[in-house]
């Protein structure tokens, strides 16, 4: 699985051609959750609330480039590093 970014320890991965709906997997330390692009949202796993509420705002700045390599991995294409959180 790819990883697109990594900020605050937290590093964020997306699989290509996954299941739908699209999602990237953010894990930090032991936890991993499976993060919905719209609505922002846990789908599955857990994260810590700090790493959670950063994750999000995250996903917030990002979605647009977040769909677009969602549409590269479908079609099997490298998927493109988004910036980090600052």
């Amino acid at each position: 699985m790819p990883t697109i970014s990594e900020f605050h320890g937290i590093v964020i991965r997306m699989f290509n051609n996954h299941h739908a709906p699209p999602h990237p997997h953010a894990t930090y330390g032991e936890f991993e959750g499976v993060v919905g692009l719209d609505p922002t949202a846990i789908l599955a796993g857990r994260l810590p609330s700090r790493v959670e509420k950063m994750v999000a705002e995250w996903v917030e700045l990002h979605r647009q480039e977040l769909l677009a390599n969602w549409e590269r991995g479908q079609r099997l294409e490298a998927l493109q590093r988004i910036d980090p959180l600052p």
